[in-house]
């Protein structure tokens, strides 16, 4: 995504001629994945356009002061991180680099209000997602990357014969056939639940479950990944072709910020039963000091009630900063389904 991407919002023209030169950059930035001459001329063109919005907004003995330390920033990015993005901060007062763990696309943003919270907008908007397909004898698993769909694991009868006709536990009565089928069909549900686990690992994003209610009930009672689950359709899909996958699915996909508003919550709800969800300033900035978190969620609003809010914002943004430092993301939830946990609500790895 290029720079047609810019944030088109602007501040009123009354404000802007009191509002100081400042600069957010955020870009992909994958020294380790990504060839130098790739980084460099990304950087250079991106670096270019904040020069020239600088300099119509500003004169250039306001601009340029800020507009070299946009520069010197650039010339000091870690070339060794594994991180895969970064955000560049620049004002009169601020020169400032922080690195992602999570993709972005590329903006730039000149006298506009950002803080460090609001990188959670700059993540990708294309809507990314995995299908599980389940019956009681097989699977398929098919991840959108936002413009296509395509099938990334199969299981079929044949690969799961012998998890269908293992034995079961001695200690159990199996007189009764009904009992053994559904014994075996929670034995292969774990088996694809743990296949699951794999592929998130890869691709960590939200999951839509498709199958018989019986089976997807079974699957629901089961699983370790209920906080990736956005979703259940309790429809025969596991022949379904990628076109009609994507029919099936347009019920749950055509709100695609409730959905994800909605997996926020269930991940937030999950993490409280395990024990490994923090909320309030005082205890999230303490855990966001232990480097073991994996998401903190802020609420929605208040972006731009302050024409000069840039870079931090009180206690919020530092907390977040913490957070991306170690590895972990942010994201935004709407303040009426954050109020339960406080301004902000931190989730440790589990």
């Amino acid at each position: 995504m290029y720079i047609s991407e810019i944030n088109q919002k602007r501040l009123p023209q009354a404000a802007v001629a009191t509002v100081k030169p400042s600069v957010a950059i955020v870009l992909p930035y994958n020294p380790k994945m990504s060839p130098r001459q790739e980084i460099d001329s990304r950087l250079q063109r991106v670096l270019s356009a904040a020069e020239k919005q600088l300099l119509a907004a500003h004169p250039a003995e306001a601009a340029m002061p800020v507009v070299r330390k946009l520069q010197q920033l650039a010339r000091k990015l870690n070339a060794s991180t594994h991180k895969v993005s970064v955000a560049l901060f620049a004002s009169e007062d601020v020169a400032k680099v922080t690195y992602m763990d999570f993709a972005v696309d590329e903006r730039v943003m000149v006298d506009q209000p950002f803080r460090v919270r609001d990188i959670a907008g700059c993540k990708p908007s294309a809507r990314e997602y995995l299908v599980l397909l389940l019956s009681a004898k097989e699977s398929r698993m098919y991840c959108n990357n936002g413009t296509a769909m395509r099938m990334i694991k199969s299981n079929t009868p044949q690969n799961v014969f012998a998890w269908l006709n293992e034995v079961p536990e001695r200690t159990a009565n199996f007189s009764d056939p009904d009992s053994r089928r559904e014994v075996m069909l929670n034995k292969f549900l774990h088996h694809m639940d743990e296949g699951l686990g794999a592929v998130l690992r890869v691709y960590p994003l939200p999951v839509f479950v498709v199958g018989t209610e019986r089976v997807t009930g079974h699957f629901a009672a089961i699983t370790r990944h209920d906080r990736n689950i956005a979703g259940y359709l309790h429809k025969q899909g596991i022949d379904a072709s990628e076109t009609e996958l994507e029919e099936m699915l347009q019920p749950l996909l055509s709100d695609w910020h409730r959905t994800k508003q909605q997996l926020l919550v269930r991940q937030m709800e999950k993490a409280a039963e395990a024990g490994k969800l923090v909320c309030g300033i005082h205890e999230a900035r303490k855990a966001a000091g232990w480097r073991n978190s994996r998401l903190i969620i802020v609420g929605s609003t208040g972006e731009t009630e302050n024409p000069e809010a840039f870079y931090f914002e009180g206690e919020v943004d530092e907390i977040v900063e913490k957070v991306l430092e170690s590895g972990g993301e942010v994201e935004k939830i709407d303040d009426h389904l954050l109020k339960p946990y406080g301004p902000v609500a931190l989730i440790k790895y589990y």
